[in-house]
């Protein structure tokens, strides 16, 4: 065979990227939950024959990804090569070996070429019940948490396991949505396996090694040349969040070495009695992600880009929670990770990170039922919603938008097709971002009840209620998270709560905090904000020193009586 150019390299390796791609566009279209077709919570990536990963999809979400670039060696090393066959599928929800908690299935499929095996592709995605307390942080143990499914076969040489199946369905509350997902997942897979064979037979390859090889060096040394450009410095930085009960600290020590960044999460706390723990694969990956979105983020991720970043924590700290601590709520803390990495880097390079937003996504599960001597229909119904992120040095915050984990807010519609819930109000909360020069993003208000006949348990998994999102630079905090019933009636931030027939939860959801003095935002930022309600009349005089009369005016204009 002739010796290839860069640019053919090149070309293979956008290929490789449109391929898993469409891998993830193909999970979206074909998932049954709410949580992939909607928000996009999922990932996909294709590995070659050493379980490395070389190119993941735009579509899906840093944890999901990066904890799923490491989980493709354990299944190598699970089911072993020698029982590795041509139609093979294989899956698991174990969250040490997989992306964090029961609640995610990854699936791995083994892609041969002219019957050689060349590398792997895998997917994963959140589904929306395992059976268990159900989706929330009430175990006191990953046992209460769900069904565990280890290592295995979902298919051997093209033929599904029914007893599998069998097991699965008898163990959820939605059957049909979670079985609907495994074949979703086994099936986008598949379309990879297809495009790649498309892919080798038209480059006439015989295997993945010389462009994995192309690939990896060039991203690792790209990333390199990053890090060499930075000072060598350590510096600490630490955050704290509400935990369950308690609060939780994450501190970390990050040091910038010639060859690597490592962060180290000695001292933050111990793992918690209920399950908002995070196992380290997930931590980890939020690390890297942080790390690689500040220093090198037009490099593409893969096994390459993501080696000079590392993160250690010892055992039993709540970023490395290990078997059998209880982990279903594993992003409250795992979102957070980026944040408190940034306190870090922001004293060794200054001017590049953005101030605290909500940090973990403001989630919801409803347990929806007849309420007692009514008709009516049973539903488990997943809401994702976020809070406001961070401003950045040169941009305010994105309103509700989801940092770090990237995945999409639920349409009302979609949420509400899923079962009998209705979302009385969905909009955003102004003055919940952070003053500043750039301020933070905004918060939302959502109002949540049930059609009439239907009670449920509110499943909450929320944290900033006595912890906001901090400013850098000078910036105001974010508002707090409040959840209350209509009644009045107080309820907790996490945990699962009784919402009687007829009764509504009221949110406020976060909002990001500010950057830079206020004093410093540009009058006319503050005058846009003001027209498109983002903060009050009293905000815009008391944070940002606007007159009476000035607000009055603009307000008079904003309603067309301006002349």
């Amino acid at each position: 065979m002739a010796e290839r150019s860069n640019v053919a390299w090149q070309v293979m390796w956008n290929r490789l990227i449109s391929v898993v791609e469409e891998q993830a566009q193909a999970l979206v279209r074909t998932a049954f939950s709410t949580s992939v077709r909607e928000a996009g919570d999922l990932s996909a990536g294709v590995y070659d024959a050493r379980g490395r990963m070389l190119a993941q999809a735009v579509t899906g979400t840093p944890g999901h990804v990066n904890a799923m670039a490491d989980a493709v060696a354990h299944f190598i090393r699970r089911i072993g090569r020698q029982n590795i066959f041509e139609g093979d599928v294989y899956l698991t929800n174990d969250p040490w070996e997989g992306t964090g908690h029961l609640h995610d299935f990854t699936v791995v499929s083994p892609a041969f070429h002219d019957g050689v095996l060349v590398g792997f592709f895998a997917c994963t995605a959140h589904v929306v019940d395992v059976g268990g307390r159900g989706f929330g942080a009430d175990g006191a143990s990953v046992y209460e948490e769900g069904i565990y499914l280890p290592i295995m076969k979902f298919a051997e040489r093209g033929e599904v396991d029914q007893t599998l199946i069998r097991i699965v369905r008898g163990n959820v509350r939605e059957p049909d949505q979670v079985v609907g997902d495994l074949y979703a997942l086994a099936s986008c897979n598949g379309i990879g396996q297809r495009r790649l064979a498309d892919m080798m037979a038209e480059f006439g390859l015989g295997d993945l090694e010389e462009v994995a090889e192309f690939i990896l060096e060039n991203s690792r040394r790209a990333t390199l040349e990053r890090i060499a450009a930075l000072p060598r410095k350590s510096a600490e930085g630490s955050m704290t969040v509400d935990g369950f009960d308690t609060p939780i600290t994450l501190a970390v020590r990050l040091s910038v070495e010639e060859t690597r960044i490592v962060c180290d999460f000695a001292g933050t706390s111990p793992v918690d009695a209920k399950g908002i723990n995070c196992p380290k694969v997930y931590a980890k990956a939020y690390a890297c992600y942080a790390l690689k979105c500040a220093i090198a983020p037009e490099i593409p991720n893969n096994a390459g880009s993501l080696e000079p970043f590392e993160m250690e924590a010892p055992e039993g700290t709540i970023v490395n929670a290990v078997h059998p601590a209880p982990v279903a709520l594993r992003h409250i803390v795992g979102h957070f990770v980026p944040d408190a990495v940034y306190d870090a880097l922001d004293k060794i390079i200054t001017g590049v990170v953005p101030a605290e937003g909500a940090g973990c996504l403001c989630n919801f599960q409803v347990s929806l039922r007849p309420a007692p001597g009514r008709k009516g229909v049973r539903a488990e119904v997943l809401a994702f919603n976020s809070g406001g992120s961070g401003a950045r040095p040169e941009f305010d915050g994105l309103n509700a938008t989801a940092f770090p984990s990237g995945v999409m807010t639920m349409p009302i519609e979609a949420t509400e097709h899923a079962g009998p819930v209705v979302i009385w109000r969905k909009e955003l909360r102004p003055d919940s971002g952070g003053v500043g020069a750039r301020r933070g993003g905004l918060g939302q208000y959502m109002e949540v009840g049930a059609r009439e006949g239907h009670e449920f348990d509110f499943q909450a998994m929320f944290d900033r209620v006595r912890h906001p999102a901090r400013g850098r630079q000078g910036g105001g905090p974010g508002g707090v998270t409040e959840i209350g019933q209509d009644d009045g009636t107080e309820m907790r931030s996490k945990g699962k709560q009784f919402v009687p027939e007829g009764r509504r939860v009221l949110l406020s959801l976060p909002g990001g905090a500010g950057y830079g003095a206020a004093a410093d935002r540009d009058p006319d930022l503050v005058r846009r904000d003001l027209v498109r309600g983002y903060i009050s009349a009293e905000a815009a005089e008391r944070d940002y020193g606007m007159s009476a009369d000035e607000v009055a005016e603009v307000l008079e204009v904003a309603r067309g009586g301006g002349g």
